[in-house]
């Protein structure tokens, strides 16, 4: 089973990041305002960025990682690579 770690822009411009086995299903619970507190009062969501990996541990570590990154950062990472 894959894991992902992903970037998802709500739509007053703020970015969430999180990490999921189902991407489609991730981004369908966001917006049905299910998906986390956070991004429930900022719908729509839309995933803009995502990395694959085996495991669960490694996509929770890559989202810590990225958590710490500022704002430029984040939006440089989803230039480089789209889902």
């Amino acid at each position: 089973m894959s894991h992902f770690f992903y970037l998802a822009r709500c739509h007053d411009g703020s970015l969430y990041s999180g990490w999921t086995t189902n991407l489609v299903a991730r981004e369908r619970a966001h917006n049905s305002g299910k998906g986390a507190k956070y991004t429930a009062g900022r719908r729509p969501v839309t995933i803009i960025y995502s990395e694959e990996f085996k495991t669960r541990s490694e996509a929770l570590r890559r989202e810590a990682a990225v958590k710490k990154l500022s704002r430029t950062q984040k939006l440089k990472l989803t230039q480089v690579k789209n889902c």
